[in-house]
């Protein structure tokens, strides 16, 4: 079926509900839609089989070749064209994106995540930054990493900047939202049934352990805490183990974005080299 085009010529309620979309992260939740602009986000998404509700565009330049081609294949349910003053409203773009969709939330299920032998799913609790969320996806996405879930309060894993952040790589494993860890704590029993070599290791600069010692092939989570306060009291009572990163400078910490690239580095070697 094809899409309904609908012309827009100033702020009606169409250009309102995809305007507080970026914004507000209630409203988000409520339609389990989010908004997304930028050629590698959208190509992500439609590589990904992701699905895409409303495409907004403007006819009054130019679209490229690309752009053209998107909306040519589109299966969104809605086209809605929009005078250019409105798409650079919208953009967070210097130069307005041709194209800005709203795509919908898939389910915020822990099934979502394939459990298998060589399973590494990445836990961050109270995410304070959207780059470093982003910057984390993006090395998850990198190394082979079978899942994130974003747990406590924190930012939006589906606000614009941290898609952003993540470029684009967020559309490419499953990102998981849940309220604790006491959701996790059934999941890791279940997983442990199958799996009786699962552990769940924490990440923490008091750790004894460094990261090239530890045994890191077996299936496992990899928890992380918040930027500034680290591992929370209850997700060290679950943890198997705690490794660490070695450091030789004055500074007594890593940025977490780098903190997990380099142990997620390191799972990788030891896996495949």
């Amino acid at each position: 079926m094809k899409p309904r085009i609908k012309k827009i010529f100033n702020e009606n309620n169409d250009f309102q509900h995809v305007e507080v979309l970026k914004r507000n992260r209630e409203k988000r939740n409520k339609y389990n839609e989010f908004f997304i602009e930028g050629v590698k986000s959208i190509n992500y998404a439609l590589q990904n089989n992701w699905k895409i509700k409303t495409y907004l565009y403007s006819m009054e330049k130019e679209l490229s070749q690309w752009a053209k081609n998107i909306l040519a294949d589109s299966k969104a349910e809605l086209h809605l064209e929009l005078p250019l003053k409105l798409m650079d409203k919208l953009s967070d773009k210097e130069e307005s994106s041709e194209i800005i969709a709203v795509v919908s939330m898939p389910e915020n299920d822990l099934s979502r995540i394939k459990i298998k032998d060589d399973l590494v799913v990445v836990i961050f609790d109270r995410p304070s930054s959207h780059g470093n969320l982003g910057t984390i996806i993006r090395s998850c996405e990198a190394l082979n990493v079978d899942g994130v879930i974003v747990t406590g309060h924190g930012i939006d894993i589906y606000d614009t900047k941290t898609i952003r952040a993540s470029m684009g790589t967020f559309f490419s494993l499953p990102i998981i939202r849940l309220q604790s860890h006491n959701d996790l704590i059934p999941w890791f029993k279940n997983i442990k049934r199958s799996f009786k070599n699962f552990k769940v290791v924490g990440s923490t600069s008091k750790a004894n352990e460094f990261i090239m010692q530890s045994d890191l092939k077996n299936p496992m989570a990899l928890l992380i805490g918040n930027e500034t306060y680290g591992l929370s009291d209850n997700y060290k009572a679950i943890c198997d183990k705690f490794i660490k990163i070695p450091m030789y400078g004055n500074i007594t910490s890593y940025n977490v974005a780098c903190a997990a690239s380099i142990m997620l580095y390191e799972i990788n070697r030891q896996r495949k080299f």
